[in-house]
């Protein structure tokens, strides 16, 4: 393979280049009939990225058409080819590309102004083909805005925030900072940007949704439009399908692949309607939230003494008061009698385990059926309230 890439266009590859190192620490180079392709993949595999230049693009491209040839290697070395993008349109005026398959190196050849040359040689290593599955234009959601637009409403996100929010309506985009549900909300800025859809070219929404996406990788899609001038397209379906921002132009095209969240959770929290038609557990699964709620509400009606515990159910009024009557009466017996008296109250009731975090984590297990589940559970627990309080007063 030769190419020479002349002019301005140098400056247009070395900042493709630079685009694709946020995404992988590898650069796949593919020469095709239609173009050099440049791809990347991070080590996830949640992120891909390809730019290809059409034959145009270079003033002079030349691939042998009886072999398929694919490499890869470090994206850094090619980064050092060109590594100072502020000075490169002005120093350099042609880049020579030579790969040179018996040697196993690709050759960059930097023509710069007074004679001045700078060569580049890169092993490299063969790679299985890297193409990403997609179809953008089957997406219902589709955007094209100018990169500055997009440019302006990143900027007001710190670089340490790894993922954004983008929910859509008929007329607005909202782009915010993913927050974790996890996350203590009074130590967490939030930050929302409206955007009206005439600020874009162009506005297509035909489902309201929200998709969260990392935003290194767009990042790094607008540096890359912002010096080209080019528009940037978005396409995207529902949570968990993969959002696509594009950039096109008459010889280069760029995609980049981003995998989303599968859920929403702010959409979650805020959509009622579809938390209804979830089917409802099954009443003796100790994982729901019904019985996660009734073990807390269980928990916080522990009595805290003997003189509060009996009047709460009725049916156990007479078998508790005795029982106190009886610990009362009895106060100068020994430690081992107490113990006998706790067995024969456990058998009476049921084998319950003496701790009660394994009590909360089982209790599922042994779940009564749903029309005694507020009467049982609350008579085993008050019991042992009363018991414990009168055998520390024994002890």
């Amino acid at each position: 393979m030769r190419c020479v890439v002349t002019g301005g266009n140098v400056k247009v590859l070395a900042k493709a280049v630079h685009s694709l190192s946020r995404i992988g620490d590898d650069l796949y180079v593919e020469p095709q009939e239609d173009g050099l392709a440049l791809r990347s993949v991070n080590s996830s595999r949640s992120a891909y990225a390809c730019f290809l230049f059409a034959p145009l693009f270079f003033s002079r491209y030349s691939i042998p058409s009886d072999h398929t040839f694919r490499c890869k290697m470090a994206i850094k070395s090619v980064q050092a080819v060109f590594r100072s993008l502020a000075t490169l349109e002005k120093t350099v005026e042609k880049c020579h590309i030579e790969l040179d398959e018996q040697k196993d190196r690709l050759t960059f050849t930097l023509h710069c102004k007074h004679g001045l040359l700078k060569t580049h040689n890169l092993s490299f290593q063969d790679s299985e083909s890297l193409q990403a599955v997609f179809d953008k234009d089957s997406c219902a959601n589709v955007f094209r805005a100018q990169s500055r637009l997009l440019v302006d409403t990143v900027v007001h996100f710190p670089s340490s925030l790894e993922e954004v929010t983008v929910s859509v309506s008929d007329e607005r985009m909202w782009v915010r900072n993913h927050v974790e549900e996890e996350a203590e909300q009074s130590k967490v800025m939030l930050t929302e940007l409206c955007l009206a859809s005439d600020e874009f070219d162009h506005f297509a929404v035909k489902t309201h949704n929200s998709i969260t996406f990392c935003l290194k990788e767009l990042r790094g899609l607008l540096v890359f439009a912002e010096s080209t001038g080019l528009p940037v397209s978005m396409y995207f379906d529902e949570p968990g399908s993969p959002v696509v921002l594009s950039v096109t132009d008459n010889v280069l095209e760029g995609n980049f692949v981003l995998a989303t969240l599968s859920e929403d959770p702010s959409l979650h929290k805020n959509n009622s309607k579809g938390a209804h038609t979830l089917p409802p557990p099954p009443p003796d699964d100790f994982m729901n939230d019904d019985i996660d709620s009734y073990l807390i509400a269980m928990d916080t009606s522990i009595a805290p003494g003997p003189s509060t515990a009996g009047p709460s159910t009725p049916p156990l009024a007479d078998p508790t008061c005795s029982k106190q009557s009886a610990v009362a009466a009895h106060r100068t017996r020994t430690h081992r009698e107490e113990d006998e008296e706790a067995e024969e109250d456990e058998t009476d009731d049921s084998d319950r385990p003496p701790n009660k975090k394994f009590r909360s984590l089982f209790f599922g297990l042994v779940l009564p059926p749903s029309s005694q589940i507020s009467t049982q559970p609350v008579m085993s627990q008050e019991v042992l309230a009363s018991d414990s309080e009168d055998e520390t007063q024994a002890e």
